[in-house]
């Protein structure tokens, strides 16, 4: 795993939400920037692993997927996405709206996980193609989506669009508050 986010090793640092992204009740993502601890202080690294967030619908109890889908059209697939070097050439560019993959689960539903940053891909996570139990039992760990690079001079400004945990707490506490 190029990027480091791989498999069991705990991904530190800020966590942004976004939620209801494209208008979509309780699809909610989380882009965990890491940071780096070294020498006594906390140097700033700009990766980002895109993962769900803890309301999305596909982490609620009763919800079995069916499939993961990186082929986002005829033309594009996010395993295709081939890295090298130090200025992480031949990466995919992507939007904040750009899918990343496609999720179906048992019940029909399929949702499909965006990107909701933008920068270059930097690695999908395929282990969850063989194993999509990891994607709902540890979706912050090994069950994350991909790893995303923004571009340096908005990696600072990366999550600044984005609701912290607080703000993204008051947002789950209105939903509830509304279908009671």
């Amino acid at each position: 795993s190029s990027a480091g986010a791989g498999p069991g090793r705990a991904v530190t640092g800020v966590c942004a939400l976004v939620a209801d992204v494209k208008g979509r009740p309780c699809e909610d993502f989380c882009v965990l920037q890491h940071s780096n601890r070294r020498y006594n202080y906390i140097s700033f690294c700009r990766i980002c692993v895109i993962t769900l967030a803890e309301a999305h619908p596909l982490l609620q109890s009763g919800k079995t997927i069916k499939s993961i889908n990186y082929q986002i059209s005829a033309n594009c697939s996010r395993l295709q996405n081939k890295v090298s070097g130090k200025s992480k050439r031949g990466a995919q560019f992507l939007t904040e709206l750009a899918p990343l993959c496609r999720i179906s689960s048992s019940d029909g539903e399929e949702y499909t996980i965006y990107s909701c940053i933008r920068g270059r891909l930097i690695e999908v996570n395929e282990n969850i193609l063989s194993n999509p139990t990891i994607l709902q039992e540890k979706p912050s760990t090994e069950g994350y989506i991909a790893v995303v690079l923004p571009k340096f001079e908005e990696s600072k400004s990366i999550t600044q669009g984005l609701l912290t945990q607080k703000e993204y707490e008051e947002v789950l506490l209105k939903r509830l508050n509304s279908s009671s």
